[in-house]
C-alpha cells in the first residue's frame, strides 16, 4: 500500500495512512508461471461497505507485480478501510489502511 507506484508496479513508499484526496495504491506480488490467472482487489470501508472492486487477468512467467488503485476527486471519508486480494476467487491476503485528515 502506498501513495505512488514505481515503473515496476511496486509501491514507492509503503504506508497505511492516507489523506482524503490521496490515490491509494495496492501492489500485489506473485511468483510462478501460468497461462492465465485472475487477481481481484476488493476495497471496503468501515463495516464492509464496498468502495471498489476490480479484476485483472495475468499470465506471469516468473515473479510479477499487479497494481490496483482507487481515487476519489472529492476525497475519501475519514475512517478505516481494507483491501482484500483474491487469486482465482480464493482469498490470498488483506491489508487494512486508514484515511485521516492531514
Amino acid at each position: 500500500m502506498g501513495k505512488s507506484i514505481l515503473p515496476d508496479k511496486s509501491v514507492a513508499s509503503p504506508t497505511s495512512t492516507f489523506a482524503p484526496r490521496d490515490t491509494v495504491y495496492a501492489s500485489v506480488a506473485t511468483e510462478g508461471s501460468t497461462a492465465a490467472a485472475t487477481i481481484k482487489a476488493r476495497f471496503t470501508f468501515n463495516d464492509g461497505q464496498l468502495v471498489n472492486e476490480s479484476t485483472q487477468t495475468i499470465a506471469p512467467t516468473g515473479p510479477a507485480r499487479t497494481e490496483f488503485h482507487i481515487s476519489r476527486p472529492n476525497g475519501w471519508p475519514v475512517g478505516k478501510y481494507r483491501v482484500e486480494v483474491f487469486l482465482d476467487s480464493l482469498p490470498v491476503g488483506s491489508k487494512e489502511f486508514e484515511v485521516k485528515k492531514p
